[in-house]
């Protein structure tokens, strides 16, 4: 867990800052100086992010070594944000959408990337440095298709459309160094986790009791976030989630990590590396015995095109 979280801050570059403040007698002056102290922004509105896909394509012909005559993959990913800044508040809005599937002649068709994140964050300034708000956060994340585990050359169902699902309400505090790095950290957190499909339900898949379709947690929220061009044409974004749950087993923290590298080749052109990391102590499928959690990773290298939607300032 520490090395996860130090990967994050290695990152981050702290700027002290301070303002005085001046007091003025007149209504009309107190009203134009607080404005002027609080009001610094040259924009309320701010929208942008990236479009991309992937694209790798093989084929064999009488190949004496062996393999698929015939394979192709590709991914596609969206990130777009909407940000919002007035007087003393903030409002971050995001929605992120990965989905990636690979065709093989041995093995057909298989998704290998697919997720939907949404996150909101409103935020009330508290302090005359900027950096600390007082903050709420909801954010739902699940996916879009059918999923499956394939074992021993057979295909087992394991998910699918808010199955699972998860919704979080989050009350906390937001600390905001720099507009490259936040961490937002709550004490008291809702969390919802959904089977919407019954023969999942019924299996008790994802920590939910079987024959349930959602099971509520409360816990400790906390959540990081990290974008920035580190290097010449290389741009990282990360988002560590951390979450545990006051009612069941507190000192196993879900952890929820997920890392993009961005490699600019020329205007259209780049490389990318996705590293996801997931650990949930409710799901329990691992091991010998199928009965165990693990720590679960997936990683994604590819060449392709990608469209920076330019940062639109309103």
């Amino acid at each position: 867990m520490k090395k996860l979280l130090f990967l994050i801050l290695f990152f981050f570059n702290q700027e002290l800052s301070a303002q005085d403040m001046t007091v003025i007698k007149l209504p009309n002056e107190i009203f134009r100086n607080v404005k002027k102290e609080t009001d610094t922004s040259t924009w309320k509105w701010k929208r942008g992010g990236i479009v991309g896909a992937n694209i790798a394509q093989g084929s064999l012909s009488n190949w004496a070594a062996g393999g698929d005559d015939f394979s192709m993959s590709i991914n596609t990913y969206v990130n777009y944000y909407i940000l919002h800044r007035a007087y003393n508040y903030t409002w971050d809005n995001s929605f992120d959408f990965n989905f990636g599937f690979v065709q093989a002649s041995s093995i057909g068709s298989r998704k290998n990337d697919d997720r939907i994140d949404l996150l909101s964050k409103f935020g009330y300034r508290i302090d005359s440095s900027n950096k600390w708000y007082a903050s709420g956060l909801l954010n739902f994340r699940s996916q879009l298709f059918d999923g499956y585990n394939y074992s021993g050359g057979t295909s087992n169902f394991s998910s699918t459309l808010l199955s699972p699902a998860y919704f979080i309400a989050s009350i906390g505090m937001d600390y905001k160094p720099s507009p490259k790095f936040s961490i937002f950290l709550s004490p008291l957190t809702s969390r919802w986790v959904i089977i919407a499909k019954k023969s999942l339900s019924d299996q008790g898949a994802y920590g939910v009791p079987a024959g349930k379709h959602v099971i509520k947690e409360i816990g400790f929220f906390s959540t990081l976030n990290y974008n920035n061009t580190i290097a010449k044409n290389v741009n990282y974004r990360g988002r560590l989630d951390l979450f545990s749950n006051y009612l069941n087993n507190p000192s196993n923290i879900d952890v929820y990590f997920t890392n993009a590298f961005s490699f600019k080749i020329n205007k259209m052109l780049s490389a990318t590396y996705n590293l996801d990391l997931i650990y949930d102590d409710d799901i329990k499928i691992f091991g010998p015995s199928k009965n165990a959690p693990r720590l679960q990773v997936k990683s994604i290298i590819g060449l392709g095109f990608l469209i920076r939607l330019a940062p639109v300032k309103l």
